[in-house]
């Protein structure tokens, strides 16, 4: 019996070394390919170069104007090398070619995230400056939907509000400028189609809106000659005497001031602010005419 045994025990004991050997050499082989699939992954994802070098890539393909891949190559560095100085360049620098290139939403999109990450850094003005020019390169006609002039305006206002005194700030101030005629060119041509189709109302609220939001534009003279010839017709005679007043008070030698003081005449009126208008506060009060 002791025998029979202790073979029994060999044969058991030589079933579990084999067994033994197989799981090991399986564990084995699944360690080593899981590191073979880590390598692959990182591989497939990390650029091995230093992120000085990818950087100088980037901008030589930036000079070859291949802005496209350029942007590619500056994600690269922000990817890739997080913790590194030029990481945060690489941001901006990759909106700027996603702006160059023309993918204008993923330019807004990258310097958006910049300025969302480092606010108040000495790359944020060129971040600012991508936003804005990325909408202004997009603006339609007058005749057209006026979003993304609205959404220009409002990045130019950020940009010289922010960073009166950058490289930036002059060129956005005249971009301003355009924006804010184009904006109230918009409005005057809704007012004068309203005005022709004898809603006076709508076409009194198209052309106030240029009176007050977009003074500095030449299309106020114009907007005020059109507040008076709607109030007249409406009957609102003391809106319609203070509009051609105010007209005439401040752009006396307008083409539009002749017309806006004939169609007063015509009805036995003359030009006369009143003091409750809101013409007259929104220019101030006319100290005489």
């Amino acid at each position: 019996m002791l025998r029979i045994g202790s073979e029994a025990n060999g044969a058991i004991d030589r079933i579990l070394s084999r067994t033994v050997k197989a799981v090991v050499c399986l564990l084995t082989a699944l360690v080593l390919a899981g590191c073979a699939s880590s390598d692959s992954e990182v591989s497939g994802i990390s650029n091995p170069n230093p992120p000085e070098t990818i950087y100088a890539e980037a901008d030589a393909m930036m000079g070859e104007r291949e802005y496209k891949d350029a942007a590619k190559k500056f994600e690269e560095v922000d990817r890739d090398h997080p913790y590194s100085p030029l990481a945060r360049r690489a941001i901006v620098m990759s909106a700027y070619a996603r702006y160059k290139a023309g993918d204008y939403a993923d330019a807004i999109s990258a310097a958006e995230r910049y300025v969302t990450l480092h606010p108040g850094t000495k790359e944020s003005a060129l971040a600012h400056h991508i936003i804005a020019n990325s909408y202004y390169d997009q603006v339609k006609d007058p005749k057209r939907d006026q979003t993304r002039t609205k959404k220009a305006l409002a990045a130019l206002n950020i940009l010289v509000t922010r960073y009166p005194d950058s490289r930036y700030a002059e060129q956005a101030r005249n971009r301003i400028r355009i924006m804010k005629d184009l904006l109230a060119a918009k409005e005057m041509t809704v007012g004068r189609y309203y005005l022709k189709q004898q809603n006076y109302l709508a076409s009194i609220n198209r052309f106030r809106t240029v009176v007050v939001e977009y003074q500095t534009t030449a299309h106020v003279e114009e907007a005020l000659l059109r507040l008076t010839e709607a109030y007249m017709a409406l009957g609102i005679t003391n809106e319609a005497q203070t509009a051609a007043a105010v007209l005439g008070h401040n752009f006396p030698d307008s083409k539009w001031y002749p017309p806006a003081y004939s169609l007063l005449q015509g009805s036995g009126l003359e030009p006369k602010e009143s003091e409750g208008s809101w013409i007259s506060r929104t220019w101030g009060r006319i100290t005489s005419f």
